[in-house]
């Protein structure tokens, strides 16, 4: 799906050294491609401070030329890119699909060889590469509450399916507790998803351009609230990607051709998409098919 995924900063650098990360949730494993050497650091503040100290030990050129390449894994690659934007240190991320495409054939997989894979993805790309741009704090904010209220939905839902279950099968005067606590938690659910969108309201009516934005993706007919957050987190605030064909292809709504030598398949879209907002988008257009159909 390529680099547009990201928010990428268009600025471009001849690099005289390269570092490829392996990010898990407690460490970091750092490989220097040129002299071809391996670390393993705290994936926290002091363990990338000891991770730069390394390195400057280590190559024989100034930080600043260097550029740093790990993979996006969410929260665990956050506070590294936190860091590193924070230095002014050149980094990119790069989309795990597209990594394990260009790997080819591998036998074997540890930390070390996938840091040292990257290094050397970073490498062969350099030319096509470009340095990621962090998005804003508000962004990064509302996309963090987003994933909480989608978790929060989902935790509901399953205690409806119970409850649903429980007043098939079970007698509710003789199980009145296990019914009432089911109830309590699915009031206790609504109240906390309630207060979440308040504050994901409230972040975006702080920002004059999210706001327009918000207003400008809400007034297309079937799209809700929830649809328009998720569009402007995703997109970074539409800055994530270059061109609407680019996002179409992301969100998987842009059909591609199927055709090989003589043979001509049909036309159909890829299942390579994100496919959280292509479900979104494909409930928006049934909402606003259906409330059309019933206007007309």
């Amino acid at each position: 799906m390529g680099n547009y995924l990201f928010n990428f900063n268009p600025k471009v650098m001849n690099f005289k050294e390269f570092i490829g990360i392996d990010v898990s949730k407690s460490h970091l494993d750092v490989f220097i491609r040129r002299p071809s050497l391996h670390a393993k650091f705290n994936n926290n503040e002091a363990g990338f401070k000891k991770m730069i100290a390394w390195i400057e030990q280590h190559i024989d050129c100034a930080v600043e030329e260097v550029l740093f390449a790990f993979e996006h894994t969410g929260l665990y690659s956050l506070p590294l890119s936190l860091f590193l934007n924070e230095h002014q240190y050149d980094f990119t991320l790069i989309p795990g699909l597209e990594l394990k495409k260009s790997m080819g054939i591998s036998r074997g997989k540890n930390d070390k060889q996938d840091a040292k894979r990257i290094a050397e993805y970073a490498y062969e790309k350099q030319e096509k590469i470009r340095l990621y741009q962090m998005p804003s704090d508000t962004i990064l904010k509302l996309k963090r509450l987003l994933s909480y209220r989608e978790r929060l939905v989902k935790e509901r839902a399953a205690f409806k399916g119970r409850l649903k279950e429980y007043s098939t099968f079970l007698d509710q005067t003789e199980n009145a507790f296990l019914f009432e606590s089911h109830a309590k938690m699915l009031a206790h659910f609504n109240e906390e998803i309630k207060r979440v969108e308040k504050e994901l309201y409230k972040l975006i009516k702080a920002d004059e351009k999210l706001t327009q934005q918000f207003k400008l993706i809400k007034s297309i007919k079937g799209v809700g609230p929830q649809t328009a957050l998720v569009m402007i987190v995703l997109t970074n605030g539409f800055t994530s990607f270059e061109q609407w064909r680019k996002f179409a292809s992301y969100a998987g709504t842009a059909p591609f051709s199927n055709e090989s030598g003589t043979f001509k398949g049909k036309t159909k879209i890829s299942h390579l998409a994100n496919k959280r907002i292509k479900t979104l988008l494909s409930c928006c257009a049934t909402a606003s098919a259906v409330r059309f159909r019933y206007t007309v």
